[in-house]
């Protein structure tokens, strides 16, 4: 074995468990890792951690996509989702029209536009492409 094969497996053996992403115990742990490094690092592409945040956000989600199923929604749901979160009622968006327009968006007679979608992403502070 060379010297650097032998140098890989003696760090492997420390770096592995951090990148290992096969169950549901691995996959928490996956997830506290990354929000710590998230805290952490934020956006800095120059931090010296920056490359295990993007492999472990990666391996994260290759994992999600395999095991993790999350249902289909329609912005009416997200709307109707963060409402109930927040309190709201169907009086409290005037961004999106009136009490009337919001319960017919509710109740899918009627589709968000995009000067609501815009509103609703802003006050909620969301990207636009959860209610789409």
């Amino acid at each position: 074995m060379t010297l650097v094969n032998n140098q890989i497996q003696n760090h492997w053996s420390i770096i592995a468990p951090l990148l290992t992403v096969r169950n549901e115990r691995e996959y928490s742990a996956a997830v506290k890792r990354m929000n710590e490094l998230l805290d952490e690092i934020g956006a800095n592409e120059k931090h010296p951690l920056y490359s295990l945040l993007d492999t472990l956000g990666t391996l994260i989600h290759s994992y999600e996509e395999e095991h993790i199923h999350i249902p289909s929604s329609t912005g009416a749901d997200v709307l109707r989702f963060l409402m109930e979160e927040q309190g709201l009622t169907q009086s409290d968006l005037p961004e999106v029209g009136s009490q009337g327009v919001v319960s017919e968006i509710l109740n899918g007679k009627r589709d968000l536009n995009v000067r609501q979608i815009r509103a609703l992403a802003k006050r909620f502070k969301v990207s636009p492409a959860v209610f789409v």
